[in-house]
């Protein structure tokens, strides 16, 4: 069922009728042990009655010997002379009975409280013997007009009650659709907002149930608000930073084009290279960013780090050989088996060191290495100031020692991929030179990337797996 009106209903109607047919049964157990309470009270109280009249000879038990008179049975109610009285000499001659009472005798028990089947009705009867006169009084109570009784009462209280039922499952209809009501004017005011309006909901006259939904909704908004400012600024910032290499491109070749002069020409298509790897590398990236975005974070795999890091520096091992510099892998990373997105991880990495690369002076070394908690990613190029360390992750933030073939890309993609792994990445100044870049997996909030020994790795690496 869809509608939540009518589940709504559905329920208050279940629970109503439960606690009616409850109340009900209630009513009905209760009313019939009072009633037989009372009516065995009043059968005890008969029998006296009719046992002291015979003491006082009121009642004359002379005339045994003679059958007893039945009257004809004069009752115009169900109830009228419910009880039925015999008197029964104590050589078994019946000596009277009452209107209506049965011939067969009622009980055969000397005295107190006996039930007994006559003709397939039962009776509930109280027995006085009386030896000094030589009689017994037997009052008796059929128990089919005991239920009767009974039954008659409840369905005083349940007819009422059930003529009510109607009247009000149409007021719960309209309760209900009433108490929903603001539900339904939230809805009619999302429906009728502008895709492009994304402010804050009002909460000040939000009833309490509903009050989360709007939070959570106002909470989405302003995620959505973020994200769509973001890709504005990405937007405007990319096309930005394709715009200058392609107008230095253009530049370029009318100059190589129009120079006389070898020197110049060859200056010229030099710049030209620079702006294509530049602009190639920033489209890289961009698509870097993309996928980084895209990716999910919860899948996640068994890795080996040491294959990872060898993936991740693929093809700048040689762009840092051809500037005489040297990409180190320390041992630390073998031996050790990680559980990540492996595609988040393989991206943050190759950045890492690209960006290591870049900074790079011809003679420098990038080191690789494990330090219990994080892949730590080392160069030794000029570094960054520590006021610009804070804004290095931001997207297109180049800094003072920046690159010519810089997109200022590369460190905000690490932090994108840290993030869903996660982790969190840590940037700090290298003595004497250089910049020191940490990505945690572990120990951080999310524990989405988790550490694990390897089954081949030696007991000091065990020992560095677990931190």
């Amino acid at each position: 069922m869809r509608s939540m009106r009518a589940r709504l209903f559905l329920i208050l109607i279940a629970a109503t009728g439960l606690v009616w047919l409850s109340a009900t049964a209630w009513v009905y157990l209760s009313t019939r042990a009072e009633v037989e309470h009372v009516l065995d009270a009043r059968l005890m109280e008969a029998a006296r009655m009719v046992a002291s009249l015979i003491e006082s000879q009121e009642i004359d038990t002379t005339v045994a010997s003679l059958d007893p008179e039945v009257m004809p049975d004069r009752r115009h109610s169900p109830y009228e002379r419910q009880l039925s009285c015999q008197i029964w000499s104590l050589t078994g001659t019946l000596i009277g009975k009452s209107d209506g009472a049965p011939a067969e005798r009622l009980s055969d028990q000397p005295d107190g409280f006996a039930e007994r089947s006559i003709d397939g009705e039962m009776w509930r009867v109280y027995a006085i013997r009386d030896e000094a006169r030589g009689v017994q009084v037997l009052v008796g109570d059929n128990l089919d007009i005991r239920a009767r009784l009974v039954r008659d009462m409840v369905k005083g209280l349940a007819l009422p009650m059930a003529l009510v039922m109607p009247a009000l499952a149409v007021i719960l209809w309209f309760g209900v659709g009433r108490g929903l009501r603001p539900l339904s004017q939230l809805a009619t005011g999302l429906e009728h907002r502008a895709a492009e309006d994304l402010h804050a909901l009002p909460q000040t006259e939000t009833a309490s149930e509903i009050r989360p939904v709007v939070t959570a909704l106002n909470g989405l908004f302003g995620r959505v608000a973020e994200a769509r400012e973001r890709e504005r600024q990405f937007l405007s910032y990319a096309a930005h930073e394709l715009r200058t290499p392609l107008s230095g491109l253009k530049t370029q070749a009318e100059i190589a084009l129009k120079a006389d002069r070898p020197e110049t020409r060859t200056l010229a298509l030099n710049q030209i290279v620079t702006a294509v790897e530049r602009t190639a590398r920033l489209v890289r990236q961009l698509l870097a960013m993309a996928e980084a975005e895209a990716v999910p974070a919860a899948h996640v795999e068994p890795l080996r780090l040491s294959e990872v890091a060898r993936e991740a520096v693929a093809g700048q091992e040689a762009r840092l050989a051809a500037k005489g510099g040297t990409l180190r892998l320390d041992p630390s990373l073998d031996g050790i088996a990680i559980e990540a997105n492996g595609t988040l991880l393989a991206l943050a990495l190759r950045n890492l060191v690209e960006n290591a690369v870049n900074h790079s002076p011809s003679d420098g070394t990038v080191r690789l290495s494990w330090t219990g908690r994080a892949i730590a990613v080392e160069d030794e190029g000029p570094g960054m100031p520590d006021e610009e360390i804070e804004r290095a992750t931001n997207r297109f933030f180049r800094g003072s020692n920046r690159t010519p073939i810089g997109s200022g890309l590369g460190l905000a993609i690490v932090e994108i991929c840290a993030e869903k792994l996660g982790g969190r990445l840590i940037l700090a100044c290298s003595k004497p030179a250089g910049l020191r870049a940490e990505l945690q997996l572990v120990g951080l909030s999310g524990g989405r990337a988790s550490l694990r020994p390897d089954e081949g790795s030696t007991g000091k690496e065990r020992d560095d797996a677990v931190g």
